[in-house]
């Protein structure tokens, strides 16, 4: 007999969306709704339509999305007590969404009955059964959430379990048991759904888990080990206080490491972009450090870590990053072996018998980044000291002297102006610029310096330029990390510096990200 299918049911519209800092306009909701429908999710929970405006628009426009396989639900709750369904605004607000699917919440917890609601639990029972009973009387799938079912079910079991046989009698599709406070253990979950399995064996079962105890994506595999067949989550695991259970995780869990297929085939690929693609929707960082499609999920920074990985990527890789879409990189820091740099050169196309001195280099990058330099997020920099270990290389143009003035003047107010001499070839350049601040002046100074001779110079844009304190409680005379982002219209790469000077931690940075741009920086692809 095969398995039962898992249905995949993502709430990042609206669960999601009630997460702190992010909010989602119609016209991203949409994006997102076409983005998941592509990639293979079953249901998308669009919103709740008998909150807000915004909402009730989305139901409007998703109608005309032409959707491969993936069904919208609306959200809302029972009808309130002491009133009929037919009534209610909010149920009657679910039937004009027009969606085939409605997913309806109802209480499972004596807490929420008697203290939320303030009525008895039959009262309880008949909202739920009627509210469930009317919307399939209009022809629509119900799926009922049991809000708070696993605090309810330890609370009181025949309370909890009562309020699921109230759904099944109003003739819900689906019965989802929802950790709506996210404090259960997985050990928990896997044995109440197992319970609940063997009390409803043939009525299909979902979980919706919150991760306020780091447990969402645990107690969402351990509920379908107990034989629950719909699964709730959102993309990245967005969602109030400290988030849903993030799909980004339970997928690849249960295709790669539960054998599940959950995907249409070859989608699992997809899995790192789309997850990319709804953190810039929603405007938001994707946490780097997030299973399967952080950008640092496959990185390698340990020198034994990086060596092991030459002579086989699965010593020190759970999966194969290629099955979700993500990428190995390898690390460079006070940290590295060997193994790191000749990962590294072979990643940027060099032949690594080219570097006679790979020791050397080895020991400057620990030298500098015990002066404070960094470069796991300096990868041009990092270049730069590979090829100039190469014997031949010579730099596009060599820094003589330069001066910094930064003056404050009655009439003209405050300016800056660098002076700098530098040789290109057999010739040297003498040049003079002013900026609206010091690192300004430098850089206006060089370009002038470097465009006769390098005319496609002037495409390079100053794309980013951060600088970190290290040692702040050396005031004024603290060590300061400048990182500086360059860009063409091809290809981006970042630069850094450290000194006690601010001037000079710059302009290594600014230097760098010139040097490495004339070297490198017309090549197709980014860094």
């Amino acid at each position: 007999m095969a398995p039962t299918p898992i249905l995949l049911y993502d709430t990042t519209l609206r669960d999601g969306a009630q997460a702190e800092g992010i909010s989602l306009s119609v016209e991203d909701k949409l994006k997102i709704t076409r983005l998941l429908d592509r990639f293979g999710i079953h249901y998308v929970e669009g919103g709740w339509p008998g909150s807000n405006p915004k909402d009730v628009e989305y139901f409007q426009r998703v109608r005309h999305l032409e959707l491969e396989q993936t069904r919208i639900a609306a959200f809302g709750s029972t009808c309130r007590t002491g009133s009929r369904p037919e009534e209610d605004a909010n149920i009657q607000a679910l039937l004009e969404a027009g969606t085939s699917v409605v997913t309806l919440v109802g209480k499972s917890w004596s807490l929420h009955i008697r203290d939320v609601l303030r009525t008895t639990p039959e009262e309880n029972l008949r909202i739920i059964r009627e509210s469930v009973a009317f919307l399939k009387s209009h022809g629509r799938e119900v799926i009922y959430d049991a809000e708070h079912f696993f605090d309810g079910y330890k609370d009181d079991a025949a309370c909890a379990m009562a309020t699921l046989r109230a759904a099944l009698e109003g003739g819900a599709d689906t019965l989802v048991l929802c950790d709506t406070n996210g404090g259960s253990m997985p050990w928990e979950v896997e044995s109440i759904a197992k319970e609940v399995r063997a009390a409803f064996p043939d009525i299909p079962l979902g979980i919706h888990a919150h991760n306020d105890s780091g447990m969402a994506v645990a107690n969402s595999l351990a509920a379908v080990r107990a034989g629950i067949s719909h699964v709730q989550g959102t993309m990245n695991g967005y969602g109030e206080r400290c988030g849903n259970a993030d799909l980004c995780t339970i997928i690849p869990n249960l295709e790669l490491k539960m054998g599940i297929a959950v995907l249409p085939p070859g989608r699992l690929a997809h899995l790192t972009r789309v997850a990319r693609a709804v953190a810039s929707i929603a405007n938001q960082s994707l946490y780097r450090h997030a299973p399967y499609v952080g950008r640092s999920a496959f990185a390698h920074k340990g020198g034994i870590h990086a060596a092991a990985m030459r002579h086989n990527p699965l010593s020190y890789q759970h999966v194969d990053p290629k099955l979700v879409g993500n990428q190995s990189r390898v690390l460079i820091s006070e940290l590295s072996g060997r193994g790191n740099l000749l990962s590294k050169a072979e990643e940027i196309g060099i032949n690594p018998q080219e570097i006679t001195d790979l020791p050397g280099v080895l020991q400057q990058i620990k030298q500098l980044e015990h002066r404070g330099f960094t470069f796991e997020g300096a990868d041009a920099s990092v270049e730069l000291l590979l090829h100039r270990a190469r014997p031949g290389y010579t730099p596009p143009f060599e820094l003589l002297d330069f001066m910094v003035v930064v003056e404050h003047r009655e009439k003209r107010g405050l300016f800056a102006e660098a002076t700098i001499k530098v040789r290109v070839g057999d010739q040297i350049f003498h040049t003079v610029a002013e900026g609206n601040g010091p690192v300004n002046a430098l850089d206006a100074a060089l370009r002038k310096a470097l465009l006769p001779t390098y005319p496609h110079l002037a495409e390079f844009d100053l794309a980013d330029y951060k600088v970190h304190i290290l040692d702040g409680d050396h005031g004024t005379a603290a060590t300061t990390r400048v990182l500086i982002d360059m860009q063409n219209e091809t290809r981006r790469w970042s630069t850094v510096g450290a000194s006690t000077n601010i001037i000079e931690a710059s302009w290594i940075a600014l230097a760098d990200a010139i040097e490495y741009g004339l070297i490198c920086g017309s090549a197709n692809t980014a860094k």
